[in-house]
């Protein structure tokens, strides 16, 4: 079968490997889309290595048609079109038993410590089988929509973080994919202005298609005085970084109103530090928290958002790649050029 295998930083292969052989406990899919996160990019480039082996399969966002089944899987047939959770949980851990499944003290995750979507076929562990990382996707939702269920429910797990209300005045920081479906999720949440902050020219203007009342660019506008304009001079309730930008994180604090919520909700390269005026944290009594990964209720709900037409997947996408292209999907996401790529095979 054909794969993109990551041999190190940089290094990134069209390969012919041997289509994987399954055991009873698992299933063989056919991956029939994958999407490229930033996560990917920030593997590509080296700058993530926690779980990451070399020479492996990466691609940890991918939707297909089940090809084989172990004998010992029950619920699952051949031809199934199931969705993929790539997290999955050991459920014993003190954070599996107090709700934190996401960050699981044991957790592993298709495209990291297993081979991942990058790939014509991909092995579905009997771990996450067992575990009902695998999900059914409704006839009538396309693999293209499905692909982002996992991103979304990343998201949803954000959201909740963040904590936003009906009501709320939520900024979201970087206009990406990920900043576009935080746009969504806060106005079904019922925010009441949802400014989005964003210097590419196109991602401002699909904000915009995505509901936020607003889209500004930061390089000609001050922000910071848009959103005490939106806000009657408060501040922002919630302040969401969907880019992992260190030197942003303190003037994102300062748009905040007492007792707002700043959620940073991308990765940011291991070692790069931020510098944080402390007294902004102390004497406006806001909170800074963070978002990993996604739960396997998260998941569920992502997918009946995006079934039941709640969510609008043409704005978050760039289609038309294919395996062939796969390095230039990973290097148009880290540019800005299009959305999230989504390769199709």
């Amino acid at each position: 079968m054909k794969a993109a295998v990551f041999h190190g930083p940089n290094k990134l292969r069209l390969e012919e490997v041997q289509k994987p052989v399954i055991n009873g406990d698992e299933v063989l899919l056919r991956v029939n889309a994958s999407a490229v996160c930033g996560t990917d990019v920030r593997i590509f480039e080296g700058k993530k290595t926690k779980g990451v082996r070399t020479p492996s399969i990466i691609g940890h966002e991918l939707v297909g048609t089940i090809e084989e089944v172990g004998e010992n899987v029950k619920d699952f047939f051949i031809g199934d079109r199931v969705g993929v959770m790539p997290v999955i949980p050991c459920r014993k851990c003190y954070y599996c038993l107090n709700g934190r499944e996401n960050v699981c003290s044991n957790r592993t995750a298709i495209g990291y410590e297993f081979d991942g979507g990058f790939a014509e076929y991909v092995k579905i562990p009997g771990s996450a089988v067992e575990s009902g990382n695998l999900v059914k996707i409704p006839d009538h939702i396309s693999f293209e929509q499905a692909v982002v269920t996992e991103p979304l429910a990343c998201c949803l797990n954000g959201q909740r973080k963040a904590n936003v209300k009906m009501g709320d005045v939520v900024v979201v920081i970087g206009g990406g994919p990920i900043g576009l479906m935080h746009v969504q999720l806060a106005k079904i949440a019922g925010a009441k202005s949802v400014i989005l902050s964003e210097p590419i020219d196109h991602r401002r203007d699909k904000a915009l298609l995505a509901g936020a009342n607003l889209a500004v660019n930061p390089n000609n506008e001050s922000l910071h005085d848009i959103v005490l304009s939106e806000s009657d001079g408060l501040g922002a309730d919630v302040v969401i970084m969907a880019i992992g930008v260190p030197f942003l994180v303190n003037s994102s604090i300062n748009l905040l109103k007492k007792g707002g919520t700043l959620n940073l909700f991308a990765g940011f390269t291991k070692g790069v530090l931020s510098e944080v005026d402390p007294n902004i944290i102390h004497y406006n009594e806001v909170n800074v928290n963070g978002t990993s990964a996604l739960t396997r209720a998260d998941y569920h709900k992502s997918l009946s958002l995006i079934a039941s037409g709640q969510i609008n997947t043409d704005v978050l996408t760039t289609t038309g790649y294919t395996l062939d292209d796969i390095e230039q999907a990973i290097l148009d996401v880290r540019n800005g050029n299009g959305m999230k790529s989504v390769i199709t095979l």
